[in-house]
């Protein structure tokens, strides 16, 4: 995917124009981030690079509420607090005791029970941590397995303007580029079935894939991996075959699937030929059932807010105090605590333990008793509400604020790329006139 070349300067509004050099700066990143009405996205540029990829749908055109116009702002003490954040969590994930403790309350261990030994475990393409800025530091609100978006934010980042702010880009810009960090991550994710044999056959695959609002970036990933001589397949779930030990799609064997499914644990019928190429490691496949099992299952986050819990685990100090600060208190919705947190639910959030996309979640002062009903009869968590910051952003001429969030995608503990989603409404979602994506800087304050 080709990079803009030169980065042309927004013209900035008189709410956004920087002030008198002799007058002292007191801006914060609140502060900019409401009142820079900066438009900064070249959506010609960005026009060019999607087209780039030979993308059967004209993105801008049919999802226009997929770019917001603008970016975001956060400090380098920020992204700093959000990079303890994460290497905390790595820690405590690998412990022993914090897997035993998950794996015995997931309904994945059905599956793990049954599958064969391997030394190593692949890391896991695409962890998405995501964040609430506060004023006492990042809140993580969720982790999300296969979090969607990396491929499109890519694009999105080498489509900006600069903004009148003091700011520079939120990814390394001496290193490689994003989509060398991808393509180095699958091979990565390949080489953990030690294996010196080349990468030959990929499969992404999601129910009626062509039918997801996301499936653009499939194709985006698919050109990636050609360019790079391996060869790809957009598939449905059904289209596996298992036999002979060996995954395959028409007669060709699949070495590596990337996965975009939300059947988490494979337990769907049409999942039966993955679930078992995975099951006898026939296929390295990427985020699977434990990656969800141990990182995105929300039943996790009422360990991970507890104190209590994960000094028992053997979790240092350090990593306690960081986590529990930034990780709202969670907890399991129990015929024991209901009344009381129908009594607090104006101030709570509640959510299924293995949902996705904000499907049927809900805001506590919202709920009617007929969700309730709904609630106490599922299986979910509770969280404690943090609202989301927001984003001065023009509509139709109109300066409003929408809001936010912050999204870390992660590998093997390390940040590759920040975006931000912009939204009205109780969840995130990309309808919003001047919402979406929105590329991440760092100002410099």
């Amino acid at each position: 995917m080709p990079k803009s070349t030169s980065k042309k300067q927004a013209k900035c509004p008189p709410s956004c124009q920087p002030s008198d050099p002799e007058t002292p700066n007191n801006l914060s990143v609140e502060n900019i981030n409401l009142g820079c009405f900066c438009k900064t996205l070249d959506r010609e540029q960005l026009d060019k690079i999607l087209k780039s990829d030979d993308l059967t749908r004209d993105i801008l055109q049919t999802q226009p509420q997929l770019f917001s116009n603008t970016s975001v702002f956060i400090s380098s003490h920020q992204i700093n607090q959000i990079k303890a954040i994460v290497q905390s969590i790595e820690r405590i994930v690998h412990l022993t005791a914090f897997q035993t403790m998950v794996l015995n309350n997931t309904d994945v261990t059905s599956i793990l029970g049954k599958r064969k030994n391997e030394n190593q475990e692949n890391p896991g393409v695409f962890m998405g941590y995501d964040f609430h800025l506060t004023d006492t530091g990042p809140q993580l609100i969720e982790i999300n397995t296969n979090a969607g978006g990396a491929f499109l934010n890519s694009a999105l980042l080498n489509a900006q303007t600069l903004c009148c702010q003091n700011a520079e880009s939120s990814f390394p810009l001496d290193g490689p580029s994003i989509n060398e960090q991808f393509m180095a991550m699958f091979l990565n994710e390949w080489r953990y079935k030690k294996s010196d044999l080349p990468l030959k056959r990929v499969a992404i695959v999601d129910e009626n894939p062509q039918q997801q609002f996301l499936y653009p970036e499939f194709e985006m990933a698919k050109r990636l991996f050609e360019r790079n001589g391996i060869e790809v397949v957009i598939v449905d779930p059904l289209d596996f075959i298992y036999e002979n030990n060996s995954l395959s799609v028409n007669g060709d064997v699949i070495d590596l699937v990337y996965n975009r499914l939300t059947d988490f644990s494979f337990s769907h019928t049409a999942s039966a030929a993955l679930r078992a190429a995975y099951l006898n490691n026939a296929v390295i496949v990427t985020p699977n059932p434990l990656h969800h099992a141990l990182y995105a299952n929300k039943r996790n986050l009422t360990l991970l807010s507890d104190a209590d819990t994960l000094k028992q685990l053997g979790v240092g100090p350090t990593d306690i105090n960081t986590v529990t600060k930034a990780i709202p208190l969670t907890r399991i919705i129990t015929s024991l605590n209901a009344e009381q947190l129908w009594a607090e639910r104006k101030h709570l959030f509640f959510k299924p333990t293995t949902c996705f996309g904000s499907r049927a979640t809900y805001r506590g002062d919202k709920l009617t008793k007929r969700v309730w009903n709904e609630i106490l009869n599922g299986d979910y968590v509770v969280q404690q509400v943090v609202k989301p910051s927001e984003r001065g952003v023009i509509v139709d001429g109109q300066e409003t604020a929408l809001k936010m969030d912050i999204r870390a995608y992660v590998y093997e503990g390390k940040i590759q790329l920040f975006t931000a989603r912009l939204y009205q409404g109780q969840t995130t979602n990309f309808r919003t006139n001047g919402g979406g994506f929105a590329s991440v800087f760092i100002a410099n304050l």
